[in-house]
């Protein structure tokens, strides 16, 4: 996910006020960070200088490497057949892939959920319209491009039983007000799904910045009153982390 220029930001603000009225809704309440959450430091390689909960925020990989995110062996590298297994689908799921990017993961979920719907969420212009291409060129019904914000998801409360976030969260500018926001699109007993690269692991060849602990994962997680379930450790190089309200 990739940050967008202070203008873009305004013009989304433009864009979603003006569909708020033109169609009766009152816009979602503004949620910020509480004062002291975030801190600033100068910049490390690959971070950006401003550090939530111990942990620095690593620059973000946006449209530009698209290419990498569509490589023909991520699924042998990342063994994406295990992670549809381990997030335990079903076919009525409403799921909300944070950080969608190009809709790689996003496209092989929908055959899996006929009767529910994907909301594939991101904050760059360039990645809605390939994520509308592909839908478009594929004719698949059940997947709906969300233009989100760099705090706010744009996703109705009591609306998902999943969000899902791979190799995203770590790169999010405003994680606390992100995961509130997202926390409050959950419906009961809806799940938070972190997928990524193992810290733990000096052998997993991935910068730092964009790996993140089981034990950095929580306390990020519990700040906005979500409990970790359970880990699923059987892919090669990431975690996936399972929480629940």
């Amino acid at each position: 996910m990739k940050k967008p220029h202070v203008f873009l930001s305004l013009v989304l603000v433009s864009v979603y006020s003006f569909s708020e009225r033109a169609f009766g809704q009152q816009p979602d309440p503004v949620i910020n960070a509480p004062k002291g959450v975030y801190q600033y430091r100068k910049a490390a390689y690959d971070g950006i200088g401003k550090t939530y909960m111990g942990r620095e925020i690593s620059q973000v990989m946006g449209h530009l490497g698209a290419a990498w995110l569509d490589r023909p062996e991520r699924e042998q590298e990342e063994r994406t057949d295990l992670l549809l297994e381990a997030l335990n689908l079903k076919p009525t799921d409403v799921i909300a892939d944070v950080g969608a990017g190009t809709g790689y993961f996003t496209f092989l979920m929908a055959p899996k959920v006929p009767k529910g719907r994907i909301l594939a969420v991101d904050i760059e212009n360039e990645m809605i319209a390939d994520l509308n291409k592909t839908k478009n060129r594929s004719k698949i019904t059940n997947v709906e491009p969300v233009l989100g914000t760099i705090t706010d998801p744009k996703l109705a409360a009591n609306s998902i039983d999943m969000a899902l976030m791979i190799d995203a969260y770590h790169e999010f500018s405003h994680p606390r007000e992100m995961m509130t926001n997202i926390v409050r699109a959950l419906k009961t007993g809806g799940r938070v799904v972190l997928v990524e690269y193992r810290a733990e692991d000096p052998n997993v060849p991935i910068k730092p910045h964009h790996k993140m602990s089981i034990a950095q994962a929580k306390r990020e997680m519990k700040a906005v009153g979500l409990q970790l379930k359970t880990v699923y450790d059987k892919l090669p190089q990431q975690h996936v982390m399972i929480f629940q309200k």
